[in-house]
């Protein structure tokens, strides 16, 4: 997120958070605890380790600008709820858009696909706790009207073509998310959160001569559209203009094995999908991931330090409560080179005998958890990246990535360069096209020889998918010296 960005405050508890929920989720239905501790019986009736219910209320909007014109908007409203039953490893799950008790009932009753064997539930406590709100409970939809938002769009249009002559073409796109969520546990925990979240971007594409390059920015948070300030905006529009002026003059990129210095902040996502998929408790459950059975291990150079923390305020990334009700905190995957620790959901933390660490999440009610990434990042080294980048003979400066893929097996990793520049003999030179940085994650991570001490988070982008679910998250690192990365090139 951008440092100009002034987020709102709000006093709020989690007894507010409880309450709302109450107010959205069961009290239009009619339902109260009583009719909700039937449906438990229901469940505990089946000879079950684990049940929850999920209820969730969600409205979205997005609006899109293009040549100057609205190209389209749309207000979009979810609800519904989750009913799930977990014996040993198997889970049954059966969900309804529908809230009321029938639809309950007839969801808990589902889930006797599992319930040949198993002990019945434990007898139910009433816990009732959210932690301290990590944002605004506002709806951020009623920050600013409908006509506002169109001039939000405008405005950051003005400035990308502003910035330079040779912008031919601006899309601008604004969305946001208001959210409602409660948990309520077998064993009578319940836990509620109310979660904005907007993210404003902006595309140009530039023109010289008959060559045409694109840039690509943007930001956002759980925070309302009154953080996009002029100066924000402006921020935004001229880092897509310079990176598609730095394209258009870009030279074809080389091609071979050599050191790569990246950048600080949005590179970070070279380090969620390269090795942070394969921390994910399930993957290490199964014995599928690159980094099954290694905790105690030396997996990374010395230094290299790996956090996975969902309690950033206002971050993208961060929730008060994850999918399953469990506080989310700040998880140390790997310390000064050695893997202490994996992230976790309630089944696979309670089938690997440690305890959960607040990364169970999901993508709506009619989705299963799974152990998921929240702000994935790098701790501060010791190095001035200007020295970094003096070390380096002849490589490359990774400002800004585009797409990527992983094979989590193997740890495989194949990232196209959005924004690359050439470093020669410690000089950053000249712009590069078409690079495109091939490894393993965690032969990479072994290779890391400089670590910078600019630590920096991304502008609040970031989208991860897995297993055809999408939640928003967060990435970071310091400037990073990786020797010996194989660039496929064009030269």
């Amino acid at each position: 997120m951008n440092s100009a960005v002034a987020l709102p405050t709000e006093p709020v508890d989690g007894a507010d958070l409880m309450n709302a929920a109450r107010a959205t989720l069961l009290a239009p239905f009619d339902l109260d605890r009583g009719e909700l501790d039937r449906v438990f019986g229901l469940l505990g009736a089946h000879r079950i380790d684990y049940a929850d219910l999920y209820f969730q209320y969600q409205c979205s909007e997005a609006w899109s600008l293009e040549e100057g014109i609205v190209k389209s908007g749309s207000f979009n409203i979810e609800q519904g709820v989750g009913v799930r039953a977990i014996q040993g490893d198997k889970t049954a799950f059966a969900y309804s858009d529908e809230i009321s008790l029938p639809a309950l009932e007839a969801a808990a009753r589902a889930t006797r696909a599992i319930a040949a064997q198993g002990q019945s539930l434990s007898a139910r406590t009433v816990l009732s706790s959210s932690p301290a709100p990590l944002y605004s409970a506002r709806n951020p939809h009623d920050s600013l009207s409908d006509i506002e938002k169109v001039k939000l769009l405008e405005r950051i249009e003005g400035y990308a073509r502003a910035e330079d002559g040779r912008v031919t073409q601006v899309m601008a796109h604004v969305a946001g998310t208001h959210e409602i969520i409660m948990v309520m546990r077998h064993d009578g925990h319940m836990a509620a959160d109310v979660r904005p979240l907007v993210r404003v971007s902006v595309t140009v594409i530039m023109q010289d001569g008959t060559r045409r390059e694109q840039g690509s920015s943007g930001g956002g948070g759980r925070f309302d559209y009154g953080c996009f300030t002029d100066e924000v905006l402006r921020d935004y529009a001229r880092r897509a203009v310079h990176q598609a002026r730095v394209n258009l003059d870009a030279r074809p990129a080389p091609a071979g094995t050599m050191s790569v210095v990246l950048g600080p902040g949005w590179p970070g996502i070279l380090l969620h999908e390269a090795i942070g998929h394969g921390l994910e408790g399930d993957f290490n459950r199964k014995g599928s991931s690159a980094f099954a059975g290694r905790i105690g291990q030396q997996v990374a150079a010395r230094g290299v330090t790996v956090v996975d923390d969902g309690t950033l305020p206002n971050r993208r990334g961060s929730l008060t409560v994850d999918d399953e009700g469990n506080p989310t905190r700040c998880t140390t995957l790997i310390e000064d080179g050695i893997l202490v620790g994996y992230m976790q959901d309630s089944l696979n933390a309670r089938l690997m005998g440690v305890a959960p660490t607040g990364n169970g999440r999901r993508e709506s009610f009619a989705h299963l958890p799974m152990p998921r990434m929240t702000n994935t990042y790098m701790l501060n080294g010791d190095r001035d990246p200007e020295d970094i980048i003096r070390s380096v003979k002849k490589g490359l400066y990774a400002v800004n990535f585009g797409g990527g893929q992983v094979d989590i097996t193997s740890g495989k990793f194949v990232f196209s360069g959005a924004e690359v520049y050439m470093i020669e003999n410690g000089r950053v030179t000249y712009p590069v096209k078409g690079a495109t940085l091939i490894g393993n994650g965690p032969d990479a991570l072994t290779r890391v020889s400089m670590i910078g001490n600019d630590m920096a988070l991304d502008s609040g982008v970031g989208t991860c998918g897995k297993e055809g679910q999408s939640v928003p998250v967060g990435v970071g690192q310091p400037t990073l010296r990786i020797d010996g990365l194989t660039v496929g090139g064009t030269a």
